[in-house]
């Protein structure tokens, strides 16, 4: 990934309503969401969510497919880990690095990489 497509999917991350709309998207995973789905789940107008929605797939972080009458949003799982490789790229100074625990959140163990 180049700088300059970091920058643009970073912008795109950067306004709340668009990370929250991405969030919620990527927990549903692969079966995706209808952005009629998307209204319910947050509460926000079908004119808002449809101006974030283009945001996030002109940002290349979603992608868009017609089932039907229905446009179902999914992550692009390429995209996002492209970001996480160019952002973890020198973490550690190059050396490799190894996943620590975090603790317990909601009956959970969340994972964070802890460096050597």
């Amino acid at each position: 990934m180049k700088n300059t497509d970091a920058v643009q999917v970073l912008l795109a991350l950067g306004q709340e309503t668009r990370l929250n709309l991405f969030r919620l998207v990527v927990q549903k995973g692969q079966q995706g969401l209808t952005p009629g789905q998307m209204v319910e789940a947050l509460g926000i107008p079908s004119p808002t969510i449809s101006f974030h929605l283009k945001e996030l797939v002109s940002a290349g972080l979603l992608s868009v497919e017609r089932q039907s009458r229905n446009l179902i949003y999914s992550p692009s799982a390429d995209r996002i880990e492209a970001l996480s490789d160019f952002l973890l790229e020198n973490c550690c100074g190059g050396l490799p690095c190894s996943p620590g625990t975090l603790g317990k959140k909601s009956k959970k163990l969340k994972k964070k990489v802890v460096c050597s």
